[in-house]
């Protein structure tokens, strides 16, 4: 694929860090626009020399500073954003910068997770979240820019340590629902690498791409089933019907309820399952068959020599 130049809001973030690592390794001139790093964010300064050192360009700024960015927005071609879900609607105005720059090639907004517009089974909270990702889809497309919206499903490092708590080794893990449900667990590293791959990709333009490998299909029954072999040991496993569930997205306070609606939809009312691919669908494992991405199998064997420790403010 041609080399663009990309663009990178929230490269700081979760998945941000795995995006502008996966962009340099494919050869990409990169370039991170972010806030400048305070006293108290010793990490972010030091993720920020990480990235300059692999040869990132930083650009420091707010995103309602919108001379600024239109003026960085003309030095890229392709724009991906990870920003997290409380600044998901603050895309207007980057939608807005990108306009006016008219440079840009591609733009990829915030989503990875489920393909919000075949999503119908969400929890108020959860739905509050798909909504806004609708109205950064819609605002795109109304201004007439070249897109691919990403439906990355469920990242398999932050939800492996959710369950399992590999690096943990507890006695017994918690199962929501009847644990049967199957799930799509795809690799944060495998998640950044598609989606790079995408943004640069003619066949991706103005399309949805959906994430779903099929090695790395499984329910949380499975999932368990397999650490176990994989250790040796044998957990209790407790479960949360999805009535509880329920509940507790009505009764948790805000954003305490977004978690469980997140795993309601996921593990009791299989979103990302109900539908099937058809021939006009983009399967990210079958549009790059050359890549080899982490399977569930191969993540747990990872998890087996060094427990992945990620950043629990993937939903935040």
């Amino acid at each position: 694929m041609e080399k663009s130049k990309i663009m990178i809001f929230g490269g700081s973030g979760y998945l941000g860090q795995y995006m502008v690592k996966a962009s340099v390794s494919l050869g990409h001139p990169t370039f991170v626009y972010t806030r400048p790093p305070n006293s108290s964010s010793s990490s972010k300064s030091l993720l920020l020399k990480e990235f300059q050192s692999m040869g990132v360009t930083i650009f420091y700024g707010e995103l309602d500073e919108h001379e600024k960015l239109v003026s960085v927005l003309k030095q890229v071609e392709v724009v991906i954003s990870t920003l997290p879900v409380p600044q998901h609607l603050d895309q207007l105005k980057l939608i807005s910068a990108m306009k006016d720059a008219g440079t840009i090639k591609r733009f990829v907004p915030s989503e990875y997770g489920n393909e919000v517009d075949r999503s119908i089974n969400a929890l108020p909270p959860f739905e509050a979240i798909l909504g806004n990702k609708r109205k950064i889809r819609r605002a795109t497309e109304e201004a007439g820019l070249s897109f691919t919206f990403v439906a990355g499903n469920s990242f398999s490092a932050y939800f492996v340590d959710y369950i399992l708590h590999p690096h943990q080794n507890p006695s017994q893990v918690v199962v929501y629902g009847t644990g049967e449900a199957k799930v799509v667990f795809n690799y944060e590293e495998d998640v950044a690498a598609y989606t790079v791959k995408a943004a640069t990709d003619p066949r991706a333009a103005n399309g949805v791409i959906i994430y779903r490998p099929l090695g790395n299909i499984a329910s949380q029954l499975e999932l368990i089933s397999a650490w176990e072999k994989k250790t040796g040991r044998t957990l209790k496993i407790v479960h949360v019907p999805e009535e509880e569930l329920v509940k507790l997205s009505e009764t948790l306070p805000f954003p305490d309820n977004i978690p469980v609606s997140v795993l309601h939809n996921i593990f009791a009312k299989v979103d990302q399952m109900r539908y099937e691919l058809t021939e006009e669908d983009l399967e990210a494992s079958k549009l790059y068959p050359d890549y080899k991405y982490a399977s569930i199998d191969k993540y747990l064997d990872m998890c087996l020599v060094d427990p992945p420790k990620p950043k629990l403010e993937a939903f935040a």
